[in-house]
This record gives structure tokens, sequence and C-alpha cells, in this order.
């Protein structure tokens, strides 16, 4: 009894950090694949009237799981044919064991690809 009583606490707070650590994966892994399709549609979209709307509508629509008002994403380019278009996003993230924050920061994703 004694020894359980002296491990639980190690062994909760190691997977809270577990889960917590989960969470912020999900979160890097939904931005990145977010700034791609952000950048695929950027890509293709020289000829609309407002390229750069429709890139960020695309990586905004991509990035469902994450919170809309927190989420900055940039588009820089000079949309000629074979030109780079770069799409970057960032999202805060906060990891806290039992109500302490151990790190903070900004997810960041960029993604380049040619302007067809």
């Amino acid at each position: 009894m004694v020894e359980f009583a002296l491990v639980v606490p190690i062994l909760l707070v190691v997977v809270f950090g577990v889960i917590q650590f989960g969470v912020v994966y999900k979160d890097y892994v939904t931005l990145t694949d977010a700034t791609r399709v952000g950048a695929r549609k950027a890509a293709v979209s020289r000829h609309e009237a407002n390229p750069v709307g429709a890139a960020v509508t695309a990586v905004r629509n991509s990035a469902t799981g994450l919170d809309q008002s927190q989420l900055a994403v940039a588009v820089g380019s000079s949309w000629q044919h074979g030109a780079d278009v770069t799409v970057t996003a960032s999202y805060p993230y906060e990891i806290d064991l039992l109500g302490l924050v151990v790190a903070a920061g900004q997810l960041e994703s960029t993604t380049t690809e040619r302007v067809e």
C-alpha cells in the first residue's frame, strides 16, 4: 500500500504528460497538413481574383480541429508562373501538468510550392 501511494503520483504525472504531448503533436500534424492544403490551393489559384484569400480559406477549412480565432495564416508570392508560393501558419500551444504550465509557445509550419 505504501509503495503504491508513493508511485501513483509519479505515474499519473507521466501519463498526463504523455497525453498533453499527444494533444500538441496532433495539433502540429493538423497544422502541417493544413499548410500543405493551402499551398496546393495557392499554387493552382493564380488566375483567381483573390488567390491569397483562397489559400487562407483552404488552410482554415483544413484545420478543423484547431481554434480558428488563434490560427494565424500568411501567404506570400509574386504569383508569376513558376514562382514559389509560401504558406505559413502558426498556432499557440501550452503543456500543463496538474495546473502548472510546463511549456508554452507557438507551433509553426511552412510549406512552399511552385505556382502553376
